[in-house]
């Protein structure tokens, strides 16, 4: 089993873990369109308490990978949605489900089709 592929099983049983309903296929899309920043520690997290890593995920993942135009207020509630849907205390948000779970809510897993 790669490296890629053990992530993708341990993201699958996570989301399975929270109760997240969010399907294994799009996860493993998800993740592997993350490429290598899922073998960093840093990186392969998101802190819902980082105001700076808040804003990339909306530059970032929501503005240019889904290709969204909404007001900060909708993207701020989506993401807000997502961190108490992946539990305030919990530390481990990982990017693969947290991405998986915005495109889930803004109905743009065809972006991953």
């Amino acid at each position: 089993m790669s490296k890629r592929d053990e992530k993708i099983e341990h993201y699958t049983a996570e989301a399975k873990k929270l109760g997240l309903n969010v399907s294994a296929d799009l996860i493993a899309k998800v993740t592997a369109g993350l490429g290598p920043s899922i073998y960093k520690k840093d990186s392969e997290t998101v802190s819902c308490s980082q105001a700076s890593e808040l804003e990339t995920v909306k530059k970032n993942f929501l503005q240019k990978k889904l290709g969204l135009a909404a007001d900060d207020a909708k993207f701020d509630a989506a993401i807000k949605k997502v961190c108490e849907a992946m539990g305030t205390s919990n530390r481990n948000k990982y990017r693969a489900l947290f991405y998986a779970m915005l495109a889930k809510e803004f109905n743009k897993e065809s972006v991953y089709a």
